[in-house]
């Protein structure tokens, strides 16, 4: 796999959620319009983001078969409380998905090794560090 193309990605998946952090601080309330929309526009982006982290888990748990049953519950799990977050108001959904984020790391670093992909936690880490404090920080600011 083409690790700096990863590693750019990666990073360039971050910009919704840092932009949106930016604005909503920027525009405060100013605007309540905007600001609504930027709230609930970044807490979609985060909710997708999750979705695809517990997607990773289904992924890896399908190519090296037999993985067990939590890759897939976590998948899942990962899922629902995404779209939990997108359910509820930006200060409280934002802040849900700031602790996902983390959890779905904690999970990562247990599960990552024992699928084949413990190479990937570096960059794992660096990401979530940056999107949960993103959203803790747009919660703050909604």
């Amino acid at each position: 796999m083409n690790a700096a193309l990863v590693n750019r990605l990666g990073y360039a998946g971050l910009v919704p959620l840092v932009l949106g952090c930016a604005l909503i601080w920027l525009i405060g309330g100013r605007d309540l319009d905007q600001h609504t929309f930027v709230g609930l526009a970044m807490s979609a982006y985060a909710g997708l983001a999750i979705a695809f982290l517990g997607g990773i888990h289904w992924g890896l748990a399908f190519v090296r078969g037999g993985a067990g049953r939590q890759p897939l519950v976590w998948g899942v799990s990962a899922v629902l409380l995404g779209w939990l977050g997108v359910l509820m108001s930006p200060y409280a959904g934002l802040a849900l998905h700031g602790g996902v984020f983390i959890a779905a790391y904690v999970i990562d670093r247990r599960v990552y090794p024992q699928l084949g992909a413990a190479e990937w936690l570096t960059l794992r880490f660096r990401l979530t560090a940056v999107a949960a404090l993103s959203c803790f920080l747009a919660a703050a600011g909604s």
